[in-house]
């Protein structure tokens, strides 16, 4: 069984919003974050200012991915 999604609120240019994340994606973007030494918030809002797609949620599982496929090869 999954890990479940879990509503949780981010800050994005001083406006609160939400976002849908398992708890391994959500603790994967914490740690980008930390080893860019940046906030959770400044590292969303790069995320959200560079989408392509219409979801955050989806925008934010595509960048962990694309972190850490790039950092396998």
């Amino acid at each position: 069984m999954g890990s479940a999604v879990i509503k949780r609120s981010v800050v994005i240019n001083a406006r609160k919003t939400s976002v849908s994340l398992e708890d391994e994606f959500w603790n994967a973007l914490k740690d980008i974050a930390r080893m860019r030494r940046a906030t959770l918030s400044q590292t969303v809002s790069a995320i959200n200012a560079d989408r392509h797609q219409r979801n955050l949620s989806s925008a934010i599982r595509l960048h962990v991915l694309g972190y850490y496929s790039a950092r396998a090869q």
